[in-house]
């Protein structure tokens, strides 16, 4: 029987098997982590509350519906609100800087810098240490969230499931990702929009496919286990009672949507500069956290509301209570929680800036609502819809997962009826966001990871060189001679331009008809092409690589680059342009197609590692003679796609990708991946090539 693509359907469905029960299994796992250690990151920071809060300054913050009394209580002892905080931040500073320095700040930004940029590796001790310093944090009054610590405890794990089960980086990778969403869904109450997360919040604008899956398993685990014990209600009560029923109102979620992504850009930027300027004070790190939360307690005296993870205030904001606050309060409040979260967490705090980012998008509808109920028409007379859509634009921008917040926000609100505005919204706000970003870890896309650049981009490219692909000079000009004449040469051969060189053939320039143009026509007789061209052109070597060159191509906005002979030889050598980089890309890769095609039906492709102890380390792949139908697609080493070359020599922990025809995987295994007595034992002699 045969299946897609002329795959067997038999292989192809025990592959989709092994790989379903592979995940499945390992997404368990992480699931039970994140439900676990969202239970216990949740009773640490109820304990820390009891500890600072309550008994050190007399204060309760009101809590969200769905976690307890949302009733306002006053502060019992103000006086001692900023002691209680700097003392918060000391202890977590002496906890983070002391054990680990790479946990302060929020822990979701170093999971995805994980994911990237160290094949998802994260140390053992850093979810441990996150948990109690952020517990401490937000325990005393710092306004930090609990995601980023939950999310680092169950993508902690995953890496370690990584490392025990001696996953490949790739796989290793996403297992950190489906921990980051897992954690999240969890201790949020909201699996689906944890699951995209995972798999939407690496990327600027991207999205991970191969995390949703596995995401979706361990959210939904992380999160019943969680619910077991807490309960199953949204986190901000059943908000069913609202709707969208007014078109007009789309108006006004539009402007929102703007507001919302304005703010959300003060925000990235404040929480950054803020951090800088910490870093800048020469005081020990240790006792930036509690300046930090000294400053946050004493705003805390003022507007208490500031205080904390915030989500009580949200809760308050969401119902006609929201009237009885003086207006300064709503108004000033976004900014003051943008001013506090930057001053908890970017002093070197420990915590999340997720959560703070709903509840300053929250407040921003809140605000809206608060200033327009009386005067736009249409307007809603209750401003739950304008928080619940300010949270999913706020943090849905600037975070860079739309999606993701959109469904985790009507997870915890228990509403999905008011998808339809939040849409346009987000979208807006996503838009006037740009490339601004929460998340200094997040890259623009899958094919700027290391994770995937080289199955992304053109590999092939990597392996050819600008000498393949350069064309000689069509023609040249001399600085000497007038724009005029100039302008006869590169009219006469319908040329863009033509390089400048002098009189021994070396490059000064380049003359372009733009160049030309912009001298008037009266004028191009007198002027001279050196007073006109472009005396530092963009150039190419022979021996740079094809992607190189066509990168530099495309970033410079140019169509055609002069080749030198050398980097000390300014001779020009002819030209290279994008048309010549895809035809030499095409005739290699029909070049490649015919070589392989002899041995590709029935072959087997699979990865080989090498040993630092086998018979291959060390030795060029000339040097092994490998056997017949066997062909080295490409090595991996150090997050680098290596084009495999005779003289190439094998590594260490090199990542060798292997076509081959004739079964014998297991042979080519024992000698890349087992000792070099082993391996030699179970060797056959190869023929002299």
């Amino acid at each position: 029987m045969i299946g897609i693509a002329g795959v067997p359907f038999f292989e192809r469905a025990v592959e989709t098997t092994s790989y379903f029960r592979k995940w499945t299994g390992i997404a368990v796992l992480i699931g039970i982590v994140a439900g676990i250690g969202a239970l216990a990151f949740s009773e640490a920071i109820h304990l820390a509350t009891l500890l600072f809060l309550g008994m050190g300054a007399q204060y309760l913050p009101p809590s969200p519906a769905g976690e307890g009394t949302t009733g306002i209580l006053p502060i019992g002892r103000p006086w001692a609100l900023p002691l209680v905080t700097a003392l918060g931040g000391l202890i977590s500073g002496l906890i983070v800087f002391s054990l680990a320095p790479e946990a302060e700040g929020h822990g979701t930004d170093a999971a995805i810098g994980a994911i990237h940029f160290n094949r998802g590796r994260i140390r053992g001790r850093i979810p441990l240490i996150k948990l109690v310093a952020s517990a401490i944090t937000i325990g005393s009054g710092g306004s930090g969230g609990r995601e980023g610590p939950t999310a680092q405890i169950s993508a902690g794990f995953g890496s370690f499931l990584g490392e025990v089960l001696h996953l490949s980086d790739d796989d290793r990778r996403i297992a950190v990702a489906v921990g980051i969403g897992a954690g999240i869904g969890a201790i949020f109450r909201a699996p689906l929009g944890g699951a995209v997360l995972a798999a939407e919040i690496l990327y600027l604008h991207d999205i991970e496919v191969e995390a949703i899956i596995p995401s979706l398993i361990a959210s939904i685990v992380g999160y019943t286990i969680f619910g077991i014990v807490t309960g199953f209600q949204p986190i901000f009560g059943e908000q069913t009672q609202f709707g969208f029923a007014e078109p007009i109102q789309l108006i006004y979620y539009a402007i929102l949507g703007l507001i919302c992504g304005l703010v959300g850009i003060l925000y990235a930027r404040c929480f950054y500069e803020t951090g800088h300027l910490f870093r800048q004070l020469r005081l020990p790190r240790t006792i930036k956290p509690a300046i930090g939360g000294f400053i946050v307690g004493c705003m805390g005296l003022v507007m208490p509301q500031v205080l904390y993870m915030g989500y009580g205030w949200v809760q308050v904001a969401m119902s006609p209570s929201l009237l009885t606050l003086p207006l300064w309060i709503i108004l000033l409040l976004p900014f003051g929680k943008i001013v506090a979260t930057s001053l908890s967490i970017g002093s070197g705090g420990s915590g999340g800036i997720f959560g703070p980012g709903m509840v300053i998008g929250g407040m921003v509808g809140a605000s809206f609502w608060r200033l327009g109920y009386t005067l736009l028409p249409g307007m809603p007379h209750d401003p739950a819809p304008f928080v619940i859509i300010g949270m999913m634009a706020l943090f849905g921008g600037i975070a860079h997962a739309p999606l993701a917040v959109m469904l985790m926000v009507a997870e915890m609100t228990g509403n999905l009826s008011l998808l339809a505005p939040a849409m346009l919204a987000v979208g807006l706000s996503y838009l006037v966001v740009g490339n601004n970003t929460i998340y200094k870890s997040q890259i623009e896309s899958r094919a700027d990871s290391p994770a995937h650049r080289a199955r992304l981009r053109f590999p092939l490219l990597a392996s050819l060189t600008v000498a393949d692909a350069q064309v000689p000079v069509p023609a040249t000009v001399g600085p000497e001679m007038t724009v005029a004449e100039a302008g006869i040469v590169i009219e006469q051969r319908a040329l863009e331009g033509a390089p400048v060189v002098d009189a021994d053939g070396k490059l000064v320039g380049i003359l372009t008809r733009a160049d030309i143009r912009a001298v008037p026509v009266e004028a191009r007789a007198t002027t001279t092409v050196a007073s006109t061209m472009n005396s530092e052109p963009v150039t190419a070597l022979p021996s740079q690589t094809l992607d190189t060159a066509l990168d530099t191509l495309a970033s410079h906005h140019v169509r055609w680059l002069p080749v030198l002979g050398g980097r000390d030889d300014r001779r020009v050598v002819g030209i290279i342009t994008a048309a010549e980089v895809v035809r030499a890309y095409r005739a290699a890769l029909n070049q490649a197609v015919r070589g392989v095609s002899g041995i590709a039906a029935g072959a087997d492709m699979f990865d080989l590692k090498v040993n630092p102890a086998s018979a291959v380390a060390g030795r060029t792949l000339l040097d092994l003679q490998l056997m017949p139908e066997t062909l080295v697609i490409s090595i991996r080493r150090n997050d680098e796609i290596i084009t495999p070359r005779a003289s190439t020599r094998l590594l260490p922990g090199d990542i060798v990708t292997v076509l081959n025809r004739g079964r014998r995987e297991e042979i080519l295994r024992r000698m890349f991946e087992e000792p070099v007595t082993v391996a030699a034992a179970a060797l056959p002699p190869v023929k002299p090539r």
